[in-house]
This record gives C-alpha cells, structure tokens and sequence, in this order.
C-alpha cells in the first residue's frame, strides 16, 4: 500500500512539474501571450502607417502642385529659367 502512495505521489510530482516547468507550460504560455500582445499592438502602429502613406500617395496622385513642392523642396527642382538661391545661417547664435 506505501509502494503503490508513493508511486502516485511520484506520478502527481511528473505532472505537475510539465504544468509548471516542462513543454507548453504555464510560464510558457504566458510569455507567449505577451509576445503576441506585443506584436498585435505593433501590427496596429503599422496600420496607422500604411493608412497615413496611402493618403500621402493618394494626395500626391490628386494635386501636382503637391508632388512640385515636394520636390523642389527634398530634391532640389529647378524648373527652366528659375534662379536658385540658397541662405545659409551664420553659425554664431546668440
């Protein structure tokens, strides 16, 4: 009879410790969960951006003067017989 307690206590201590500590256990499934929590708020961040660029494209597509300003101010755009002139800032501030 003490053979066949301790053998159950023995069988209850395995399965306890895969709960606890083995493969798909608890610890595991809660970081986990935080992972997917993590990546699901970084999905939505990336939505919002994807939205924003998809506005952004749809704006350029719809107003030229848009697409000129931006490139005369990130590219450098000179149309024919336009003169350009650059204002460098003194380096002393006061």
């Amino acid at each position: 009879m003490k053979v066949l307690g301790l053998v159950f206590i023995v069988i209850i201590m395995s399965l306890q410790y895969r709960i606890w500590f083995g493969d798909g256990s608890v610890r595991e499934i809660e970081q986990l969960s935080q992972k997917i929590s993590e990546q699901q708020e970084q999905n939505l961040l990336l939505e919002t951006q994807n939205k924003l660029l998809k506005q952004e494209i749809t704006s350029l597509r719809k107003n030229p003067q848009l697409l000129e300003e931006i490139a005369r101010e990130k590219l450098g755009l000179i149309k024919p017989d336009e003169t350009f002139y650059r204002i460098i800032p003194s380096e002393t501030t006061p």
